[in-house]
C-alpha cells in the first residue's frame, strides 16, 4: 500500500517586488525539487501586494491580495516577509506568529532596530525565526556564524556588505572619478536608488553590522550602537592617496570584541584596506565579509550580496529550513543574548590611520606636528610631503591608536599656525604589524 502523501506546508508571502516575485517564481518552478528537500509539498497560498489589480509575471491571478494584514493572520505555516520597512513589518510578523506562523524575513531595518521584540513573539508562540537574506543577499554567511561557529570564539568580523557604495569606490578607483559622477552612474545602472541616502550614508551597512554583531558574540546590538559614517566625504584626491601608498577605499562594517574581551565596539566607515588583503579585490557591487575566529582561523564568505534572484535564494534556503522543522516538529535557533557583552564606544576602537594635511611650508612644520601625534600617544608609521609655492601637502599614517586619541591629535592640529588644514582623515583596516 502506497505511503500518504504528506499534507502541504502552507506559505504566505508578504511583498510582490523585486525580491517576493522571485521568490514566488522560485517556490512554482522548483516545487518537485523543494517538496523532495522538504519531505512535503510547498504551497504557496497568497501573495499581499499593494496593488492587486496589476498583473505579477510569475504569479496567478487569485493569488494577489492586498490585505496583507488578512494574509499574516491566515495561519499559514510560513509567513515570508519581503515588504522591508520597520511598519506596516513588524506588525505583520508579529500578528503571523501569533497565529502559529513560522516567519522568513529579509527586513534587516527591522530586525537592526527591534530583532529583541521578533525573538520574544517568535519564542512565546513556539514558531521560527529566521533571517538569512537580511545580510549579504545571497551569500551563506548569518547561518555559519550562528551555527557553524558555534562553538568558536569570533574575534573580529570585517566586511563589505552594501554593493551600492563598493559599486561607487570602485568606480572612483578604476576611473578616477569624483564621488558624485560614480554616484550618477550607479544611479543609471540601477545600482542606488533616486535617494541614496540609507547606502551612501552607511545606514544600510550599519543595520547590517548589528545583525553580524549579535550572532557572532552572542550580545543584543542594535543599530543605534553602530557608529556609522558614509562615503560622501571621500575625494578622488583620497582615492589617489590610497593608491600610491598600496591601498583602495572600501567602506567597511566591522564588528569586534574588544581588547580585555569585556565589550565590542560596532562601526560602518569608509577605510583604507591594503592591496594584499583579500577585501581588496571584492569589486563593484559585490559584497565580502571576513571573520576571524580563535580556532578557526580566518575566513571569507564572498558573492552577490543583493538582487531579487540572490535575495530569493536566500529565503527560500530559510523556507526550506523552516518547513523542515514543520514536518519534523524541530525547532530553529533562537535568540543567543547569553554573553551580554557592554557595547562600547568607538573611542575604544584600535586601527591605524591615514591623515592629510595641507601645511605652511617652511622649517619645523614637520616636528611640530610630530609633537602633536606624540603628545597624544599616536605613532606615526609613514609620512609622505609634497611641496608646492607657500604650500605642502603632509599625509601621515600611524601605527595602532585609538579613536580617541586619534581624535584628540586632530584637534591639536587644528590648533597649530603651521597646520592650514586637515583635509582628511580615514581609518587604515586589514594591515598587519604593531
Amino acid at each position: 500500500m502506497p505511503a500518504a502523501t504528506p499534507a502541504p506546508i502552507t506559505v504566505a508571502l508578504l511583498g510582490g517586488g523585486t525580491v517576493g516575485s522571485q521568490v514566488a517564481r522560485l517556490l512554482t518552478e522548483s516545487a518537485p525539487d523543494l517538496a523532495a528537500r522538504v519531505g512535503a509539498p510547498l504551497q504557496l497560498i497568497g501573495v499581499a501586494v499593494r496593488d492587486a489589480s496589476r498583473p505579477r509575471p510569475g504569479v496567478p491571478a487569485d493569488l494577489l491580495t492586498d490585505d496583507a494584514a488578512g494574509l499574516a493572520a491566515r495561519g499559514a505555516d510560513i509567513v515570508v516577509e519581503v515588504m522591508g520597512g520597520i511598519e506596516p513589518a513588524r506588525s505583520l510578523i508579529l500578528s503571523a506568529m501569533a497565529a502559529g506562523s513560522s516567519v522568513i524575513t529579509a527586513n534587516k531595518a527591522l530586525l537592526a532596530a527591534d530583532g529583541a521584540t521578533l525573538y520574544r513573539a517568535a519564542a512565546d508562540n513556539g514558531v521560527d525565526l529566521y533571517f538569512e537574506a537580511s545580510v549579504a543577499g545571497a551569500i551563506p554567511l548569518l547561518r555559519p556564524l550562528r551555527e557553524s561557529l558555534a562553538g568558536d570564539r569570533v574575534v573580529k568580523v570585517l566586511g563589505i556588505v552594501n554593493g551600492t557604495t563598493n559599486f561607487i569606490l570602485s568606480k572612483m578607483e578604476s576611473e578616477g572619478a569624483d564621488y558624485a559622477v560614480a554616484l550618477a552612474e550607479a544611479q543609471a545602472l540601477g545600482y542606488a536608488e533616486a535617494d541614496p541616502t540609507a547606502d551612501v550614508g552607511g545606514h544600510d551597512a550599519a543595520a547590517k553590522a548589528a545583525i553580524l554583531a549579535e550572532l557572532a558574540f552572542h550580545t543584543r546590538v542594535t543599530t543605534d550602537d553602530v557608529s556609522c559614517e558614509g562615503i560622501t566625504g571621500v575625494t578622488a584626491a583620497d582615492v589617489e592617496a590610497a593608491r600610491d601608498m598600496g591601498f583602495v577605499i572600501k567602506l567597511l562594517a566591522v564588528a569586534e570584541r574588544t581588547a580585555d574581551g569585556a565589550g565590542v565596539i560596532v562601526r560602518v566607515h569608509p577605510a583604507m584596506v591594503p592591496n594584499d588583503h583579500p577585501l581588496a579585490s571584492v569589486r563593484d557591487a559585490f559584497n565580502a565579509v571576513f571573520v576571524e575566529a580563535e580556532s578557526a582561523g580566518e575566513m571569507m564568505f564572498y558573492g552577490r550580496g543583493a538582487g531579487g534572484a540572490p535575495t530569493a535564494s536566500a529565503v527560500l534556503g530559510d523556507v526550506v529550513a523552516a518547513a523542515r522543522n514543520r514536518v519534523s516538529g524541530g525547532r530553529g535557533p533562537t535568540e543567543s543574548v547569553y554573553a551580554a557583552l557592554g557595547v562600547r564606544s568607538i573611542d575604544e576602537a584600535r586601527t591605524r590611520y591615514y591623515v592629510n594635511l595641507d601645511v605652511a611650508d617652511r622649517p619645523g612644520v614637520l616636528a611640530a606636528i610630530a609633537q602633536a601625534f606624540a603628545d597624544n600617544g599616536v605613532s606615526i608609521q609613514v609620512v609622505r610631503q609634497d611641496g608646492h609655492g607657500d604650500d605642502a601637502g603632509l599625509i601621515v599614517r600611524t601605527h595602532l591608536a585609538t579613536e580617541g586619541a586619534l581624535r584628540r591629535t586632530v584637534d591639536n592640529l587644528r590648533t597649530l599656525d603651521a597646520v592650514k588644514s586637515v583635509v582628511g582623515v580615514m581609518r587604515v583596516e586589514g594591515e598587519a604589524g604593531p
